[in-house]
């Protein structure tokens, strides 16, 4: 049994079927139904009517039998008697002259009532032909399966799901409201080119009567009269849109899908009763400006980007195969031979029909007759109905054959929208190909508005309009005012991140001096940005972002100081990057390098329009430091190349840069000092980290940098530091952590101007007395060493010391001489071997608060004076005070008096 529910939804997918029926399918449909009223009326007549009617014809004379020759022996013949005359020997006695009824007449015959109906029966089974008596059976199944065979390509499997989804697809397309709107604003486009048209028309003809009037004046006996071509806008004779509007008098109708799922609007007239989206009704004329269309809701938005991208995705699925193109062309194809097959064995066999057959039965015995004359009594009416049959199926292949032709001389393959005869369409829709183009023939054949409202939802452009109203729905004023953060230094930052494109609202955020765009995959900077007046810095993540070559990009030229770009390839680079003349900052980070050879590594533009640029940063694969940067040298002061584990090859190119006074190059494989660090007099900071350097041999030829002041060689594989360090007389800051050196030179200590020394990470296992020289260390980190003592000379010489990491070592006691830091202000003792904490660390008042950092068991041990003293948490005041007087460290951080106490608990327990 079939429930209510599943019969509702048979008929409904049915009724959304019909969509890609042509004309001649709908006809081909009828026929098959009418073929099958016949069949099945032919059918009814032969269950309920048919037979035939026999009677004897005498045979020639023959020997007679012997029971034949005993009744002839008893009979009593006539004279005038003749063969075809004979009397029974049966005949009742009192039949005679005295008779009240007239004597029976006609031919007699030996045959009772039972004979007659055995003989009729044997008949029908040996005389009557096969076909008038099958032919309601065969023309039924073979109408069962051209039926069967119309509607193939609705079941196959590898079809239908596709048929539905793009059934679904069209009913959606057609319910959306982005559709009218869609359509409402290319009517408004083309109208607007239309009037636009027309008035050069009229300017250019006017001109031209103008001319011809200066070159032949008029007379007065002939005036002339000049007749002006009315405009598209007044006469509406001339715009293409009003003259195709013109043969279609009212608003589109709506989707049959939609109708006919909708039993009260499918039975009446569409002009009264159906509610249409009427294009001007679409669009409200703002007071002293043009007319605004009004925008879609939040949930209408949402579903039309859905249908976007299900459309997307089904197109992207479709146009792979055509796997319904061949199997439509092999269901016609199929059909036809059906056709030809019918007609080839039932055209033959039309004449067997007919009234009058002779049977010759087998039981001679039983009836006594060898010969038998018979009726059909049905054979004109099936002779008719067979005619009638026939004549349908031959129009059936007709139409076969049409269908065939149209397949085989159109190219159904492929589909274009630029031939669409509608107004209101769009120019910008892609072609189709493969199965969706078919499809797409196929609805055109049944309404061509169907493709027109699928095709809104395949232009770039009208997703790119509904994208922009839903962002501006989204990211409104006061929303992205909230998304805005203010940094440390007091800057307005605003992060944006994997947005279809830039929402309109940004653009008055005149405050904003921060800028971050990642993951937009359209975004493009108007003229408007000009109302950014605070913005100075932008951040672009895999954005390639346009700007308008106007008012855009003159402000970003005049405004914009720095700029970050992350990219997979250099041409990922926009080109007006290298124009922005008051650029100060520009951070690369990709493939910024070919994969041609040293030659050709460098993957940019000419930077020589950047004539501001101050630091530049390079986070990429280079072979070699590009010559292109000469270009910058005159302004250039900081360089960092990021070279993620590539070894530089050729660094010749720093010669030139002779302005530099900071210069990183991190990642870059180096094993030596580059040479080309010579010829850079006015260097102040070198950062050589992450590389593979093994020697510092080089050192002493960085003797004449006398302005170098910071060195970091960290992350190395450094095995030795050589006595030639002492020439750097100006270091300040040194860092060596991450090596592999095992003692310190005498030389190292010469350097009286030294600050901070970070020798973390080594293997270093004494550190001599001699760093009593460095009187001006502020900062001293010789943590992750194997150090068993300190030198009391540390604490009697180095008395600017702030900050002291001796963590993960062996110390095993703490000289009492720490008391004279009184400046120390950060003290790491962890992971010692530490049995308690000299008293006199209550002479150090930096350490009051969240100073110390050590086991809370040894913290334990101290005098309870002193323990307080250290543990006790300092006022907001003294607080705001230390930590101004506390210099930034880099191996030293900063934490609170509980994060303090919470590591130190950690670790005493562990």
């Amino acid at each position: 049994m079939f429930s209510l529910s599943e019969l509702a939804s048979l008929n409904e997918r049915q009724s959304s079927s019909k969509l890609l029926k042509p004309w001649w399918e709908v006809f081909m449909d009828y026929l098959v139904v009418l073929m099958l009223m016949v069949s099945v009326l032919s059918g009814t007549v032969l269950l309920s009517r048919d037979r035939v009617v026999c009677l004897p014809l005498l045979d020639p004379p023959t020997t007679p039998t012997a029971a034949t020759n005993h009744s002839l022996s008893t009979e009593k013949q006539t004279p005038n008697s003749n063969p075809s005359a004979k009397v029974s020997s049966r005949e009742p006695p009192h039949v005679g002259s005295h008779s009240p009824h007239p004597p029976a007449q006609g031919r007699r015959t030996h045959l009772v009532y039972q004979q007659y109906i055995y003989i009729s029966q044997v008949c029908y089974h040996e005389a009557l032909p096969w076909y008038s008596r099958f032919f309601p059976y065969m023309a039924m199944l073979q109408s069962l399966l051209l039926l069967a065979s119309g509607s193939f390509w609705f079941h196959f499997p590898l079809t239908s799901a596709r048929i539905e989804h793009f059934l679904a697809i069209l009913a959606k397309c057609c319910e959306s409201p982005w559709t009218s709107r869609a359509l409402s604003h290319a009517a408004q486009q083309e109208n607007m080119h239309a009037k636009k048209d027309g008035e050069e028309e009229v300017e250019d003809k006017a001109e031209e009567m103008a001319t011809l009037q200066s070159a032949h004046p008029p007379t007065p006996s002939s005036p002339w009269v000049p007749r002006n071509r009315q405009s598209s806008w007044d006469s509406g004779t001339d715009s293409p849109l009003l003259k195709r509007s013109a043969s279609t008098t009212g608003p589109p109708s709506p989707c049959p899908l939609t109708l006919s799922r909708n039993p009260s609007l499918s039975s009446v007239n569409s002009a009264p009763q159906v509610p249409h989206l009427n294009p001007s009704k679409c669009l409200q004329m703002a007071p002293g400006g043009p007319r605004r269309v009004v925008s879609l809701d939040k949930s209408d938005g949402e579903q039309a980007r859905a249908l976007f991208e299900r459309v997307r995705r089904f197109r992207a699925h479709c146009e792979s195969s055509d796997v319904i193109y061949k199997v439509y062309l092999a269901q016609t194809i199929f059909k036809l031979l059906m056709v030809t097959l019918i007609l080839g064995y039932s055209t033959p066999l039309l004449d067997s029909v007919s009234f009058h057959h002779t049977c010759y039965p087998e039981e001679h015995a039983l009836l006594g007759y060898a010969t038998f004359e018979c009726t059909h009594a049905l054979a004109s009416l099936l002779h008719k109905l067979l005619v009638t049959y026939l004549t349908l199926v031959g129009l059936y292949g007709l139409l076969d054959i049409y269908t065939l032709s149209w397949i085989l001389h159109s190219s159904l393959r492929q589909y274009s929208f630029h031939a669409l005869k509608e107004p209101c369409s769009l120019g910008d829709v892609p072609d189709l190909s493969n199965d969706l183009a078919f499809l797409s023939h196929m609805a055109d054949q049944y309404d061509p508005l169907l493709a027109q409202r699928l095709s809104v939802f395949l232009s770039p452009v009208s997703e790119t309009r509904l994208l922009e109203e839903n962002l501006e729905r989204r990211f409104g004023v006061e929303r992205l005012r909230s998304m805005t953060s203010v940094d440390a230094e007091g800057l307005c930052r605003l992060q944006l991140v994997a947005l279809p494109r830039l929402p309109p609202a940004l653009y008055t955020l005149s405050q904003l001096h921060v800028l971050k765009l990642e993951l937009i995959a359209d975004a493009k900077l108007t003229a408007q940005v000009a109302n950014m007046t605070s913005l100075r810095e932008l951040h672009l993540y895999h954005c390639s972002a346009a700007v308008e070559p106007g008012g855009a990009l003159r402000f970003l030229q005049e405004r914009l100081e720095v700029l970050h770009l992350t990219f997979t390839q250099a041409a990922e680079i926009p080109g007006w990057v290298y124009s922005l003349r008051a650029l100060h900052e520009l951070h690369l980070t990709g493939r910024l390098g070919y994969e041609g050879g040293v030659g050709r590594s460098w993957a940019l533009g000419s930077l020589r329009h950047l004539r501001h640029l101050r630091v530049l940063v390079l986070r990429g694969m280079l072979q070699r430091v590009p010559g292109e940067l000469c270009e910058v040298t005159g302004s250039l002061v900081r360089l960092e190349i990021h070279n993620e584990g590539t070894r530089l090859l050729v660094l010749t190119g720093l010669r030139r840069m002779t302005s530099l006074t900071e210069l990183q190059l991190q990642g870059c494989q180096l094993e030596r000092l580059p040479s080309a660090l010579l010829a850079l007099t006015n260097l102040r900071t070198l950062d050589l980290q992450h590389n593979n350097l093994r020697t510092l041999e080089e050192l002493l030829s960085l003797a004449h940098l006398r302005r170098l002041s910071c060195l970091r060689l960290a992350y190395n594989h450094v095995l030795a530091l050589p006595a030639s360090v002492g020439v750097l007389r100006s270091l300040e800051f040194l860092d060596l952590a991450d090596n592999q050196l095992q003692n310190l030179p005498s030389a190292l200590f010469s350097l009286h101007h030294l600050r901070r020394l970070l020798l973390a990470g080594n293997l270093l296992q004494v550190l001599p007395a001699e760093v009593k020289a460095l009187q001006m260390l502020t900062e001293l980190d010789v943590s992750r060493n194997r150090l068993d003592n300190l030198p009391p000379e540390l604490f009697s010489g180095c008395l600017e010391l702030r900050s002291l990491n001796v963590a993960h070592n062996s110390l095993g006691s703490l000289p009492p001489g720490i008391g004279a830091l009184s400046h120390l202000s950060q003290l790491d003792l962890r992971c010692n071997s530490l049995e308690e904490l000299p008293a006199e660390l209550s002479c150090c008042p930096g350490l009051h608060g969240s100073g110390l950092l050590v086991e809370d068991w040894l913290v334990h041990s101290l005098p309870r004076q002193v323990r307080d003293f250290l543990t006790q948490p300092s006022s907001p005041s003294g607080k705001s005070s230390e930590i101004h007087s506390r210099p930034e460290s880099d191996s030293f951080p900063y934490l609170s008096a509980a994060q303090w106490c919470f590591a130190s608990a950690l670790e005493s327990r562990i």
